[in-house]
């Protein structure tokens, strides 16, 4: 089989604008959304770099506010992070800012506001970002879907008042809409026979997934960008909490002119079909389907010492005490400041400001455990700004597959190990990636020094 050909851009070629627009999620008869865009599409050009080659990315704000990108799951430079007030000026309306880092790690990653995040990112401004192996992998496609949900109101457009502080107490706003690739999908083309490397991206607000493809047996190829011990996964289930993305190997074993479903079964009585693989009635590409496996080149990441490592617990507190995964019930624990939730006691609001005070301090070049607690009756999909972590055990099993992520989902309740090498100098972020709670109080900073 050949490789894919590498379709990245110079070094420099990437300005993405970040400004108002139309877009239709359905059907044409179906009326227009206003929405807020990179480069004028929902979602915002894939942005492809080269692993290893310096990128120059150009971002200009045409909206009328603030903002700034995040170039969530790259391991780059702390001035580059897109944090306001703790990395760098907000991008004021009018104005520009240059973004420059060379990219360590190949694999899927995405990018996204971290000013007013909430709805920034709820009203479309999300995109993915490609990094390419050195070594082309040897697909016939390699596709990416990035899944966004919406909440529409009759006329289409996009419900206001973001930021519900009951919801930000529970699962944070839930959409009723869900589109791949800026549209609602009846299916993707496929044909029988063929080999895709599928990079799926969860850039909602707060939904989680759990996906199926009736028919198939996808492999895991990575989590998050870094690859893994490749795998099928548990139950046939893929679970993705909002900013995580998996790499598929597909093998496209179906029968031509098929449809077979793709359905998202997370939430108990709320399955719905996300798409259909929609097979061309060709006949198949080969004869017989491909044997060799696809494992992807691991990244440098550099591995923790766990034997010289110290060792840190952050408890997740907060939120609506009580009751199941999309019920309530109970009382709220009371933060103050408007906050829900918080972190070891300690609550932080909003996108990031200057003089955030760390709750932990690492020396650099330091291996760090960190014991991640999830005391309340909420999913969290936690995520560390600058690095990568590497899963170690959750509630005291350890995790198979050689497991890095930037963003790890945690049940109520979960107790998860987790390692990483505190290389990266700087004041990072870590917090909850359901919108919702990171802007009402699950957010602290680590420094490393």
């Amino acid at each position: 089989m050949a490789p894919f050909p590498a379709r990245s851009a110079s070094s420099d070629g990437y300005r993405i604008v970040a400004a108002p627009a139309r877009a239709r999620f359905a059907r044409p008869d179906r009326p227009e959304t206003d929405v807020w865009t990179y480069n004028g599409t929902v979602p915002g050009s894939v942005v492809r770099l080269r692993q290893g080659e310096r990128a120059r990315l150009v971002v200009e704000n045409r909206l009328d506010q603030e903002t700034t990108v995040h170039w969530h799951g790259i391991r780059l430079p702390n001035a580059m992070d897109g944090v306001p007030g703790l990395t760098q000026p907000p991008i004021e309306p009018g104005k520009s800012f240059v973004y420059e880092f060379t990219p360590p790690d190949a694999g899927t990653f995405w990018y996204h506001p971290h000013a007013n995040s909430l709805e920034q990112l709820g009203r479309g401004l999300a995109g993915a970002m490609i990094v390419e192996e050195s070594e082309p992998v040897a697909v016939d496609r390699d596709l990416v879907w990035v899944i966004s949900d919406w909440r529409l109101n009759d006329g289409g457009g996009i419900a206001p008042r973001f930021g519900n502080r009951m919801e930000a107490a529970m699962s944070g706003r839930v959409g009723n809409t869900v589109t791949v690739n800026g549209r609602v999908s009846e299916a993707e083309s496929f044909l029988a026979g063929e080999r895709v490397r599928l990079r799926i991206v969860n850039a909602s607000l707060a939904r989680i997934m759990a996906l199926r493809f009736e028919g198939h047996r996808p492999t895991i190829v990575a989590l998050d960008g870094q690859p893994c011990d490749p795998h099928e996964p548990e139950n046939g289930r893929i679970l993705l909490g909002p900013a995580m993305r998996v790499d598929l190997a597909l093998d496209l074993g179906g029968e031509p002119g098929r449809r077979y479903d793709v359905i998202d079964d997370f939430y108990d009585g709320l399955s719905y079909r996300l798409t259909q693989l929609a097979y061309d009635a060709r006949r198949p590409i080969r004869d017989h389907s491909v044997d060799a496996p696809v494992a992807l080149p691991r990244n440098p990441l550099p591995e923790p010492d766990l034997a010289s490592s110290e060792r840190h617990t952050l408890t997740l507190q907060g939120g609506m005490m009580g009751g199941g995964m999309m019920g309530g019930g109970g009382g709220m624990m009371g933060m103050g400041h408007g906050a829900v939730w918080a972190i070891n006691g300690q609550s932080m609001n909003g996108d990031g400001h200057a003089g955030m005070e760390p709750a932990l301090v690492f020396e650099r070049g330091r291996s760090v455990v960190l014991e991640l607690r999830n005391e309340t009756a909420w999913w969290h999909p936690m995520h560390i700004h600058g690095h990568s972590l590497k899963v170690l055990s959750r509630n005291g099993r350890a995790v198979p597959h050689r497991q890095w992520q930037d963003t790890v989902l945690m049940a109520p309740k979960d107790v998860v190990e987790a390692a990483f090498v505190a290389d990266n100098p700087g004041d990072w972020m870590l917090h909850c990636h359901v919108m919702d709670h990171q802007m009402s109080g699950m957010m602290t900073v680590l420094r490393v020094a």
